[in-house]
């Protein structure tokens, strides 16, 4: 068995869970839609829709033909209008097909179950599926599953933490669909013939703890057996979610530098992914709805959303009640690692998790000052770096002086950034160092 690991360095913002009792509002009076053809980790999708053509929900409008793409499908049913160059919130220009909803939400009719016996052909169905990781990194689920040659999984960890602010989608996850997270866990289990599983949740989440618990004795009692499956409950602290500091606090074992949770006998997924594997395989309805968070001070009414992929930011927020006040700083995923962006009208991809939205008030920034070398940035990391040292060596394009330091380990936490009396803009010019090293 394992020995729980212990997370040192992290911070404990306050955590603003406003909306962990709101259940999920399903919304779907979208009248245009535009769907990225780049919603994953690799390369893009080719287009197999033309400007005129009818498509139905479920209806495949992207086709990949890169082992790393996955393929894309159409949230709506309704008329393609437009193919067209976007750049997307990562500044990258890719193609998006945009589609007049007819607010119908057909089916396509060849959406059925797919067929599944054995590893091969869930990792398929996994593909087709269209599924990247749902806690927001967007690497392609089935390529993520894959075990190499000569590796060994020796334990599956479930990524129910959601340490960071704000967000609570995986906590509306774990208290409305709770049974089908525990079937999702078994099919993977079954299928990549792995022997056991932890769910790791944060402590201040005992409701999702109970429901998972409760739904795990129900599914086993059901089939008559004992399933490898646990719920373990982890300290609440920020970033306790980070793949490799879950890894630790749930098994004790270290990813090494530059390694993969695989070369620890290990892989992680999101609690918002295997519901959907489960669900996918019951249903055969591929990736084309998400569920989100919308929150901050620029927000009237902070709520839970499922949403088509591809609606439109200002949309999502005007039918879940509309903005308080004008956006000062908009950010797509959560306040700690979250991305900011320009602009508000961006459609909601597959990785998003979460919109927050600050008023200009909120969203104003203290002004640099000249770093002190007080350490508190080191006593922070959860990675054991020296953040100050890699402010410095990015800031004066050092590169040897970014690797003595281990620039490519840093996670991009920002809690260096959060505790720091400074308020250096350390995680920027970190993110700025490791672009750097990797040229």
């Amino acid at each position: 068995m394992f020995r729980s690991g212990h997370l040192s360095g992290g911070v404990h913002p306050k955590s603003h869970k406003n909306t962990d009792a709101f259940s999920t509002i399903h919304l779907d009076d979208f009248k245009e839609i535009h769907i990225p053809m780049s919603m994953h980790i690799g390369p893009p999708c080719t287009p197999v829709v033309m400007v005129g053509d009818q498509v139905k929900v479920g209806q495949l409008i992207g086709e990949a033909n890169d082992p790393m793409a996955v393929p894309i499908h159409s949230s709506v049913s309704g008329l393609v209008t437009a193919i067209r160059k976007e750049v997307t919130s990562d500044g990258h220009s890719v193609e998006v097909i945009q589609i007049e909803s007819d607010g119908l939400y057909a089916p396509d009719e060849s959406i059925a179950p797919p067929t599944v016996t054995d590893k091969e052909s869930f990792l398929k169905a996994l593909r087709d599926s269209g599924l990247v990781g749902l806690g927001g990194a967007g690497f392609p689920t089935h390529r993520k599953l894959r075990i190499p040659t000569g590796k060994k999984v020796e334990c599956l960890l479930i990524n129910a933490a959601e340490c960071e602010p704000y967000i609570t989608t995986d906590f509306r996850q774990c208290a409305e669909h709770p049974d089908e997270i525990i079937a999702g866990i078994s099919l993977v289990l079954k299928y990549l013939g792995i022997p056991q599983a932890i769910i790791g949740i944060e402590d201040n989440k005992p409701l999702a703890e109970k429901l998972l618990r409760d739904a795990l004795a129900k599914t086993e009692q059901a089939m008559r057996l004992k399933l490898a499956i646990s719920v373990k409950l982890l300290k609440t602290i920020y970033p306790q979610g980070a793949e490799k500091l879950l890894i630790h606090a749930l098994t004790g074992r270290e990813v090494p530098t530059g390694g993969l949770p695989i070369d620890v006998g290990v892989l992680v997924i999101n609690v918002s992914t295997v519901r959907f594997i489960a669900k996918y395989l019951k249903t055969g309805m591929p990736l084309v709805r998400k569920h989100l968070t919308l929150d901050g001070s620029g927000i009237k009414k902070p709520c839970n959303v499922n949403v088509p992929i591809g609606s439109m930011i200002p949309d999502v927020i005007a039918h879940a009640g509309g903005q308080a006040a004008e956006a000062g700083k908009i950010i797509m995923g959560s306040s700690m690692m979250g991305v900011a962006i320009d602009r508000l009208d961006m459609p909601i991809i597959k990785q998003n998790n979460m919109i927050l939205v600050f008023d200009k008030h909120e969203a104003d920034l203290p002004a640099e000052s000249p770093c002190i070398r007080c350490g508190r940035c080191v006593k922070a990391c959860p990675m054991h770096l020296f953040p100050f040292e890699l402010d410095d060596g990015a800031r004066r394009k050092n590169i040897e002086q970014l690797k003595d330091h281990h620039v490519l380990d840093c996670i991009e936490c920002g809690c260096c950034a959060y505790v720091c009396p400074a308020k250096r803009y350390l995680v920027q010019n970190i993110r700025a160092g490791k672009g750097s090293v990797r040229t």
